[in-house]
């Protein structure tokens, strides 16, 4: 799957832990779409993502698509989470 990043961003605190999202564009696809990330430090070394349109709805069988390479790609999960690690500050990338 072919993907473009948009914008990219991630933050992070004490409460919270890590925080991000990217949106990315999807070759083929007419709507671009936005991952939601967290990773809380205090549960574990984990990613949680949320999966949605960036902008307008799209095709449900689209997101369907996008969804199960997420869940099955390794290296196009860890593409989204590292774009997204990138924004932090050197010293807190390092921790990510």
């Amino acid at each position: 799957m072919n993907i473009t990043i948009i914008h990219a961003a991630m933050t992070h605190d004490k409460e919270n832990g890590y925080r991000g999202s990217v949106q990315f564009e999807v070759e083929g696809h007419k709507h671009p779409y936005e991952v939601s990330l967290q990773l809380n430090s205090i549960r574990g070394t984990t990613w949680d993502y949320s999966l949605h349109f960036a902008k307008d709805p799209g095709p449900e069988e689209d997101m369907n698509k996008v969804e199960a390479a997420i869940e099955q790609d390794d290296d196009l999960f860890d593409y989204l989470i590292d774009a997204a690690a990138q924004t932090l500050p050197d010293e807190e990338e390092e921790q990510a």
